[in-house]
């Protein structure tokens, strides 16, 4: 019964979702509650709810002032020079910007932080996107995607999870996947490309001229001047160096999170708009913004409270795993790298590399499958794992962009999936995943 009640439950929520009946909001907080309700857990339920929200609240805390940083340092102009040079250097090609946008969040992903390559990567690039009128559809989804395969280094948790579990040491499942991280750091590079020509042709086609020569005579003109009344020119510098401190705080894991973004907020807000007035209408520009994030993070605590209190996260696990036919043994390996996709989606990383694999891995030693192996198989869901309405940063992202969560599902799943695929191909070409066992 508390499978087919954990089955209902996530079909319901994904389909209200995806066909925009339920906005994700009201999707995550109505759906478990009466999934819950309907399995008898209802005198259970508030502590469980309270729990889930208890859990995700210093996320909520940390992204909220995270996204009031980011505001206060866009309308202040710091990133304005870099925007005018990328401009200078893109020459209004969309293309070159998407690909520029990739690269960007594929090297900042080094640090393994998905929130930092979300914050830096946004902030950098939003501006010449909304000035170049591309959709930050584009950047959402390429951001996330450079994160999705940059996820599997092994200081950026799904590794260091697979091996710790598996009790293997993490270099011998990282090292012999890094050939498919490469080959994934190309697909993202191609998808980029391909989406910058779409945007280019899409462009073109909204304006009577050609669009690099509209730039151009746009950047010329000395009447433009954009958002000059929140600019604050003379304050760049400690501006910068406010950020860099505290991106460098940020690494080192001076202070938690929330803690630095909520003293970075405060400083930056006087530093650059010390008037009563103005730091009420600076709230008031971005609320909406903010908002919309933290009102799905402490949704998403309900779900994720329900789902855990319930066990129906329990129940979805040991059934896949029964429903793995004794046929598909010698293939324990790849069936391992399918699963991942939906069952990290679906359930949280914990739950996955701590109660799920482990199962997996012992079955697989009987048809000659090493732990390393079924360590690396498992990796091959993050690109998808990211789009998960469980997995704070990527409210971060959306929040940035300032994009629909629901619409960047969409647009970017498609995407995510064959990023999942390649690096489930690539890993078997190279056989580190192995496609029978021995």
């Amino acid at each position: 019964m508390l499978t087919v009640l954990a089955y209902g439950m996530v079909i319901v929520f994904m389909t209200l979702i995806m066909t925009k009946r339920l906005s994700p909001l009201t999707a995550l907080i109505l759906v478990p509650t009466a999934f819950g309700v309907a399995g008898g857990f209802a005198p259970e339920l508030g502590k469980m709810i309270v729990d889930g929200i208890t859990k995700l609240a210093p996320t909520g805390v940390m992204l909220m002032f995270a996204i009031l940083y980011f505001a206060v340092m866009i309308d202040a102009g710091l990133f304005e020079p870099i925007v005018q040079r990328l401009v200078a250097l893109v020459h209004g090609d969309p293309v070159k910007v998407v690909l520029g946008t990739a690269a960007l969040a594929l090297l900042v992903s080094l640090d393994g932080d998905g929130s930092t390559t979300y914050m830096i990567t946004t902030a950098a690039m939003l501006p010449l996107y909304r000035r170049l009128r591309m959709r930050p559809l584009i950047l959402a989804c390429i951001t996330m995607l450079s994160g999705g395969v940059m996820n599997i280094l092994p200081w950026g948790g799904p590794t260091a999870r697979a091996a710790s579990a598996l009790a293997v040491d993490v270099s011998t499942v990282f090292v012999p996947m890094i050939p498919s991280m490469a080959v994934g750091v190309v697909w993202v590079l191609y998808v980029a490309y391909r989406l910058g020509v779409s945007e280019r042709i899409r462009l073109a086609a909204s304006r009577d001229d050609d669009i690099t020569h509209v730039l151009e005579e746009e950047l010329a003109n000395p009447a433009y001047q954009p958002d000059t009344e929140h600019r604050r020119p003379d304050r760049l510098l400690l501006n910068a160096v406010l950020t860099v401190l505290l991106l460098v705080a940020l690494i080192m894991a001076v202070l938690p999170l929330p803690a630095l973004f909520m003293l970075g907020f405060a400083l930056a807000v006087m530093l650059n708009y010390p008037s009563i007035e103005q730091q009420k209408a600076l709230l008031s520009r971005h609320a909406g913004n903010v908002l919309a994030v933290a009102g799905l993070i402490f949704a998403a605590g309900v779900f994720t409270g329900i789902l855990s209190g319930t066990k129906m996260v329990d129940a979805i696990a040991d059934s896949v795993i029964r429903l793995v036919p004794d046929a598909l043994g010698p293939y324990l390996a790849v069936v391992t790298g399918v699963l991942s996709v939906p069952f990290t989606f679906f359930i949280s990383n914990d739950a996955f590399y701590f109660g799920v694999l482990p199962i997996l891995a012992k079955a697989g030693e009987t048809y000659g499958i090493t732990a390393a192996e079924m360590a690396r198989a498992s990796l091959i869901g993050q690109p998808v794992h990211l789009l998960s309405p469980l997995v704070p940063s990527t409210f971060l992202l959306v929040g940035l962009a300032g994009v629909d969560f629901d619409d960047h599902q969409r647009y970017t799943l498609k995407w995510a999936l064959v990023s999942a695929l390649v690096l489930l191909t690539v890993g078997i070409l190279t056989t580190v995943i192995p496609l029978t066992g021995r």
